[in-house]
């Protein structure tokens, strides 16, 4: 992250200098990871919940049992302090007090004989520490597993767990918490890191934002600041130096900027910028039952990735049609054994019920390797990205795929679902697939168990570059296909976004990805099967027009994207983009593929 004092922008090494600046009331300009759209500009409030002293010391053998006792006591009253913030939740309302529902029920099930505690009543039995210390090493030991995984969804996990951790060492150690209590109006929280709890807690007729030194953007406190439309930054390094609260501030969400001590002309900025951000947000929330049409009436459907449940209320929000992407691997989430198939049928039945007739596209889990490997018994091979996962697993472990199968099949009689297969390879692996869900088909009905009629539609995820290549004979299995630009962008370029050091190589514009792209959308509509892009493309309006000119008619993403997109769409002239489209799958450099794009999209010729 790099610090700005006035003008001068500071190096990392140079960031010990922001205390220095603002002892002096210079302006200081600090990067983070903006995770909730909007300005706020206000006040800082620095909040510290409290230190927590964590003590370790040997136990007598005679003491095991008591010391057992004493934890086994601390973990009922965290578990009674959930209880309390589950009725708070419910008086919140909305899509945020439907999340922080489902967060604090995941809370409650690990206070009651998960892996966390058992693993604390092994430790203080078999090493005789005191419970603070066991508490301590179990979740250290949890949380490295959970940041090795290579998954940002996962490793964002951690922040439950320390926060769950926390509880059990607050009560250990009758250390009170710190709640927020007389905040002045236009208070921007500013903190080391927050708690999906803590953040459900802010008013925000009272705070204007939040601004945190940990976190992420898949984290829970990221999905309830979201939730409550609240701007926020997170991961801001040396975001405490030199503060001591009472500081003006403004936090960007949309930039992940952080401005302390602003100066009048930075302040004049943002608060233009505010005013334009709250009256385009007033625009799109308009477009909610508006059609996605474009200019010259092309009809687009607009659906919604989803993670877990509790975001049904922001995909109704949206103004989405449909779930196109439901990823299932919460099915497999804080547990050590595999959820049965009436499990997982009773939780899709309830997401596909309350989309009240609207179509939910459920992937199968794309889990293995490093994904979930502990709970479903595999090993983590050399090189996860390519090892058994995803269809591989499923049709490596059948009784796995067949149990999900028989799920998705019995909830689809409750409305439109579609089935889609990740990772598809070659033909025969989706022929395989297709056959395991006639034999499922086949035992349901003989059982006398509802499904659809037709049986849900059985699609193929194009996100291997094999795959898109051979589109053409994948295409005559499928119903339909959802092309995966993240993965697709991944292996085709061979590129970890997650690794610093090649993540700016990363570029979906790069004229071997438009091309698998291109190719996969021929080859649907010559076999007259729907094709949707579920990727992140699909949600930045940048690549709307170029995804529409390319025969795309289906776009998936994220929940608040899709005003924005659906907003780009009904400014687009299909013509004109497919035109254009045509020009830019001429070129052969990425640079000029971007100055085209960018100049259709900025209206010229």
């Amino acid at each position: 992250m790099k610090p700005r004092t006035g003008t001068d922008t500071l190096t990392a090494p140079q960031s010990a200098h922001c205390a220095e600046a603002l002892a002096a009331g210079s302006e200081v300009v600090l990067e983070g990871l903006g995770v909730a759209r909007g300005v706020a500009i206000g006040i800082i409030h620095l909040h510290d919940a409290g230190a927590i002293s964590v003590p370790e010391w040997r136990i007598a053998p005679g003491h095991i049992e008591a010391e057992c006792i004493r934890f086994t006591e601390a973990a009922v009253r965290a578990g009674h302090q959930v209880e309390q913030l589950q009725e708070k939740a419910g008086r919140l309302g909305g899509s945020a007090g439907e999340e922080l529902g489902y967060l604090l029920d995941a809370y409650r099930q690990m206070l009651h004989g998960s892996r966390l505690i058992r693993g604390v009543e092994r430790r203080i039995r078999s090493e005789r520490i005191n419970a603070e210390a066991a508490v301590q090493q179990e979740i250290n030991e949890i949380v490295r597993g959970f940041e090795a995984m290579d998954d940002a969804y996962l490793a964002a996990r951690v922040a439950d767990i320390r926060d769950i951790g926390r509880r059990l060492l607050r009560n250990l150690t009758n250390t009170p918490y710190r709640p927020f209590t007389a905040l002045p109006k236009n208070a921007v929280i500013v903190t080391d890191e927050m708690t999906p709890a803590d953040t459900a807690l802010l008013d925000p007729k009272t705070v204007a934002g939040l601004a945190t030194i940990q976190g992420g953007a898949e984290g829970h406190t990221a999905i309830m600041a979201r939730s409550l439309s609240l701007p926020a930054v997170l991961g801001v390094a040396g975001l405490l130096k030199g503060l001591h609260g009472g500081e003006h501030i403004i936090v960007d969400g949309a930039a992940g900027v952080v401005v302390i001590n602003p100066t009048p002309a930075t302040l004049k900025i943002y608060r233009r910028k505010r005013a334009e951000f709250l009256r385009a947000r007033r625009v799109l929330a308009r477009l909610r039952d508006v059609p996605a049409v474009t200019r010259d009436s092309a009809r687009i459907v607009l659906q919604a990735n989803m993670e877990l449940p509790n975001e049904i209320a922001a995909v109704l929000e949206s103004g989405a049609e449909g779930i196109g992407l439901l990823r299932s691997e919460f099915l497999f989430m804080n547990r050590d054994d595999i959820p049965s198939e009436e499990e997982q049928y009773l939780i899709l039945k309830d997401v596909v019920e309350r989309m009240d007739g609207r179509t939910v596209t459920v992937r199968t889990f794309d889990a293995g390797g490093d994904k979930l490997a502990p709970a479903l018994g595999c090993a983590i091979g050399p090189n996860p990205s390519l090892g058994l996962r995803a269809i591989r697993l499923g049709l490596a472990r059948p009784e796995l795929l067949e149990a999900q199968l028989s799920a998705i099949l019995r909830a689809s009689a409750f409305g439109p679902v579609r089935i889609l297969i990740p990772m598809i390879a070659t033909v025969e692996e989706l022929r395989t697939t297709r056959e395991i869900m006639n034999r499922m088909i086949r035992r349901l009905k003989r059982q006398g168990v509802a499904i659809a009629d037709p049986p849900p539609p059985l699609g193929a995820m194009i996100e291997i570059p094999g795959a898109a290549l051979a589109a053409d004979s994948i295409a005559w299995q499928a119903d339909f296909f959802a092309i995966g630009t993240n993965d697709l962008t991944q292996y085709t370029l061979a590129i970890d976004r997650s690794d610093e050091a090649v993540a700016h190589l990363y570029n979906p514009l790069h004229p071997a990805v438009l091309r698998l792209i291109q190719f996969t959308t021929e080859a649907a509509l010559r076999a007259r099967i729907p094709v949707c892009v579920c990727g992140e493309m699909a949600g930045d309006p940048r690549y709307t027009s170029l995804l529409l000119g390319l025969g795309i008619r289906e776009l998936s993403m994220t929940a608040s994207n899709v005003p924005v997109v659906k907003n780009r769409i009904r400014n687009t002239d299909l013509v004109a983009a497919t035109k254009r489209a045509r020009v830019i799958m001429d070129q052969s450099d990425s640079a000029r593929i971007a100055q085209l794009l960018d100049g259709f999209n900025a209206g010229e010729e």
